[in-house]
């Protein structure tokens, strides 16, 4: 094959591989999808032997290994590097992208990731993912399989992708933050209603076909009133703002931490029989029962909750019910003992 019929064939290979990443990024705001549609394409024209996708943490001080494939890619998946470091460093760092063909006698290589991985890096090509200005990541190649080095057409694009790419994930990034902004309570950062209603249709139809329990645990906080009472709404507001972050701390991955509105909380529990929701209620009532409320404001309260536990399908039939059936459980204790866990 004559130069001129293989430059022909990767332009053909370009328009088509730009023509699908412009459909597939403008189809799905889901930024995981996003990304690996990203590094489909990055694969498909410029085979690399490793690629990676680094995004720029929130404090904008380092980079993290978001996406990583080939050699050592284990190893590498959540790590970071400081701004400035290593070649993706320095072209988050400058905004520019870099084209080294050998890297190990470049000063600005950081030869760490090589050591961790045992890999050996000769040629590389690192592009900003910059959109209106701002470098949110950093697309970076490293040994090209077939001719062993990268070059200017190669970088010229990478590029490309990276335009398309930027757009797409400050699109899904902002799509994600205005979808948090929506499900989430401003005052506990726990989810709201809204969001505990669209889980548990998802659940509840998961359940039912595969045979499992979804549980639900609500609770209320036992004498709240004499607390805004006492010390004043915003003494209040902040013990609710506690109970948000103990919630957090305490679910396990997976589960649905919801304030429910005032001073009534839910937990919802994907997969989880009623026994073990239970058992994970004890541990909440004494966890909140022992924790000091208020204790930067010098006043170390102790306060309790009233808990109500219920499983779908073995106590209710639908999502309304199964609310229904564990705030009336709740209620049970809240009107006669308070300060325990009992089970629909």
């Amino acid at each position: 094959m004559s130069h001129h019929e293989r430059d022909n064939d990767r332009l053909k290979l370009e328009h088509a591989i730009y023509a699908d990443l412009a459909r597939a990024l403008t189809s799905t705001l889901d930024l995981s999808q996003v990304l690996r549609i990203i590094m489909e394409k990055v694969r498909d024209l410029l085979k690399p032997r490793n690629w990676s996708l680094l995004l720029m943490e929130p404090d904008g001080q380092s980079l993290r290994f978001e996406i990583i494939v080939g050699e050592g890619a284990d190893l590498l998946k959540g790590r970071t590097l400081t701004i400035g470091e290593g070649i993706a460093g320095w072209v988050a760092r400058t905004g520019e992208s870099l084209l080294v063909q050998d890297a190990q006698n470049d000063h600005r290589f950081c030869k760490r990731f090589d050591e961790i991985c045992g890999f050996t890096t000769r040629s590389i090509i690192a592009v900003p993912l910059k959109n209106k200005g701002k470098v949110l990541g950093v697309i970076e190649l490293i040994n090209r399989m077939e001719a062993g080095y990268f070059s200017d057409l190669d970088r010229h694009s990478l590029e490309t992708i990276a335009e398309y790419a930027a757009i797409a994930i400050d699109n899904a990034a902002l799509f994600q933050q205005v979808r948090r902004l929506v499900i989430t309570d401003d005052h506990t950062s726990l989810y709201n209603i809204r969001h505990l209603y669209e889980v548990l249709d998802q659940e509840l139809a998961e359940a039912a076909v595969k045979g499992h329990e979804v549980s639900m645990i609500f609770f209320d906080l036992d004498h709240f009133k004499k607390v805004d009472d006492t010390y004043g709404h915003l003494a209040g507001s902040q013990v609710l703002r506690e109970v948000g972050m103990l919630l957090k701390e305490l679910v396990r991955p997976g589960d649905v931490p919801v304030r429910y509105g005032g001073d009534e909380f839910i937990v919802l529990m994907p997969r989880t029989t009623k026994e073990e929701a239970l058992a994970f209620a004890e541990s909440l009532r004494i966890s909140i029962k022992t924790h000091e409320f208020l204790a930067e404001e010098g006043l170390h309260l102790h306060i309790t909750a009233s808990y109500g536990v219920a499983a779908y399908p073995r106590d209710a039939s639908d999502k309304n019910h199964l609310v229904n059936i564990v705030d009336a459980t709740m209620y049970k204790v809240k009107e006669s003992t308070r300060d325990a866990v009992a089970g629909a």
